[in-house]
Formats: C-alpha cells, structure tokens, sequence
C-alpha cells in the first residue's frame, strides 16, 4: 500500500517510506519519537554551518546515528518483517528506520533551505 510521503518529504533521498509508516503503526506512543521536530532541523542546521560541504554519505551516516536512540527495536523487528518479509537482528533494524529519518531530514532540510546539494540547479 502506497501512502505517499510525510510532509516536507519528496522522494529524493528516500524513496519508499512505507517501512517508516510500518514502524510508527507498530511503534504506538513511541511512534511521535521518529518524527521531524524542530530539534532536528536546528541539529542539521549546525552540523551545515560546522562543516560546509560534506558527503552525503558522511551526512546519512551522521543523522542515522543522531536518529537511532530515537527507535524502538520491537517495532523496528516487526515493521522490516512485514515490509520486507525477512529477518534481521535488531541493530540492523532499528537501522533501517534511522536511516529513512536521516534522509527525510535531509529531504525537508532542502526544502527549508538549510541545504543544498551539489549538482543541483537553484530554484527560483
């Protein structure tokens, strides 16, 4: 089942959030930690204006781990379960949802104008 994408996403750098949505029905009370709150664009804020220019990679990586704590690991089990129809530990679960947060931030920080990446004409 396609439900789109969550606001300020876009597709871009995540291109199906269907495990996120899978996670936050699963995740209950907990399901409000893996949202985008101000804390986290101000976070990516910083991390731009420390570093300048940096990878991507080295972006997602950062904000996988900045994300991770924020996930439950049961919820995460279960979501790569039903999504995908495999098992994984659940390190390697929690993850996979980190790692969509990470790349929706990264998604509504272009948005915002927070940042940019490179190759990419500006819009006016």
């Amino acid at each position: 089942m396609d439900e789109g994408y969550p606001y300020f996403a876009t597709g871009e750098i995540v291109h199906d959030y269907g495990l996120l949505y899978k996670y936050w029905r699963r995740a209950g009370k907990r399901a409000e930690d893996a949202t985008l709150a101000n804390r986290d664009f101000n976070y990516l804020k910083s991390i731009v204006e420390e570093s300048g220019v940096v990878r991507l990679s080295e972006l997602l990586d950062n904000l996988t781990e900045y994300f991770l704590p924020r996930v439950e690991a049961r919820a995460a089990l279960e979501a790569v379960r039903d999504h995908y129809g495999v098992e994984v530990d659940a390190d390697t679960a929690r993850r996979m949802v980190a790692r969509i947060l990470a790349g929706w931030l990264i998604e509504a920080g272009k948005q915002w104008r927070i940042l940019r990446l490179r190759g990419e004409l500006p819009r006016d």
